[in-house]
């Protein structure tokens, strides 16, 4: 890059950041490394190592958020070693509301004997503040996923680091575009690039980012011995989606903060659940469960699946999933928001909301 990434702004890393150098005749992008060997007496020794590829798109994602990034190969791969931090029989801090695959690990680490685990709703600033004596990680999504619940970052992670706690911030919804959460005093972040990062709904990928040079030589550990490795095309792919993350992210928040605002004077919504910033919202239906139902069935531009951060413009019923807690209501419906004109969204969500439809 032709600045110190300090001094670039996230828009411009994104784009300049992780190229190669502009040697005359060089390549402008980044290739694709295949290896799985290496010629002794350099570094890395062996592909599970360490990759060229996996290093650009590290150097990226380390520089949004100002720490050093470690690619995984899956979202839960990286979510799976940062709870590693937390020493046998120790506690994990949680919020009552993660993502489902969070919460699932946290269950069976909490069966296995591994941990103990607390819940606590992450918005509750002096709940969450009286369950960390004594526990060796505080685990924050912010907002939380599915109920876009907001945490006091500063305070909790401050509170954190005082009682000797390490803070893991699952940054997933918000990206680096919107929150940078070891700026705010968080010991590592977490990331599933696989889906605003990556931004194309074809790449499975996780990272962990983190300022702290012995949690990342852990970090490291875990990936190299657990084999949590990416493949080199599908880093390839999540760097060049990354690319485009800042306008990704412009369209779809400024496409949520409309849709919320007019979904709030909707008869058939009950609820907006809306963190005012981002792409993601929720809401909850007059008519519950039957309506909610319905409204996945009659949408046509927005698509019924699980996932988010694409292009396209996805909604579900989260509690349709086993590993969801029961206190997200049956009737909240989660909406990402894509790259679609805010219109068509728009009149998709009104004919799908229209009362009269049979339920399945």
């Amino acid at each position: 890059m032709p600045q110190h990434p300090d001094d670039l702004r996230p828009e411009t890393v994104l784009v300049a950041g992780g190229r190669p150098d502009k040697a005359p005749g060089a390549s402008l992008s980044t290739p694709v490394t295949f290896t799985s060997t290496y010629v002794a007496g350099g570094d890395p020794d062996y592909a599970r190592s360490g990759n060229p590829t996996w290093s650009s798109f590290e150097e990226v994602l380390g520089a949004l958020e100002g720490g050093t990034a470690l690619t995984f190969s899956s979202g839960m791969g990286a979510i799976a070693a940062a709870m590693s931090l937390c020493p046998p029989g120790g506690t994990i801090v949680a919020g009552r509301h993660v993502y489902s695959g969070t919460g699932g690990l946290l269950e069976q680490l909490a069966a296995d004997g591994r941990c103990t685990v607390l819940r606590v709703p992450v918005d509750d600033t002096p709940a969450v503040l009286d369950a960390l004596p004594g526990a060796a990680v505080l685990w924050l999504e912010s907002p939380s996923n599915p109920m876009m619940e907001i945490a006091d970052l500063p305070v909790l992670c401050e509170a954190a680091r005082s009682a000797n706690v390490i803070t893991v911030c699952d940054n997933t919804f918000m990206t680096p575009i919107l929150q940078r959460p070891l700026s705010m005093g968080a010991d590592v972040v977490v990331h599933s690039v696989t889906k605003f990062l990556a931004g194309h709904s074809d790449v499975v990928m996780g990272a962990t980012v983190t300022a702290d040079p012995d949690l990342h030589g852990k970090l490291l550990a875990r990936r190299t011995l657990h084999g949590a490795v990416p493949g080199p095309m599908e880093t390839w792919l999540a760097l060049r989606g990354m690319r485009t993350l800042a306008v990704r992210m412009e369209r779809g928040a400024h496409s949520a903060a409309t849709l919320a605002r007019r979904l709030g004077d909707h008869p058939a919504v009950s609820r907006v659940r809306y963190p005012g910033v981002g792409a993601m919202l929720s809401i909850e239906l007059t008519g519950g469960l039957p309506a909610a139902l319905t409204l996945e069935q009659r949408v046509a531009v927005w698509t019924n699946a699980t996932s988010l951060g694409g292009v396209e413009s996805l909604l579900e019923r989260r509690r349709r999933h086993a590993l969801e807690v029961d206190t997200v209501p049956e009737d909240l419906v989660r909406l990402a928001v894509g790259i679609e004109h805010v219109e068509d969204l728009w009149a998709d969500l009104v004919q799908a909301l229209e009362p009269g439809a049979d339920p399945a």
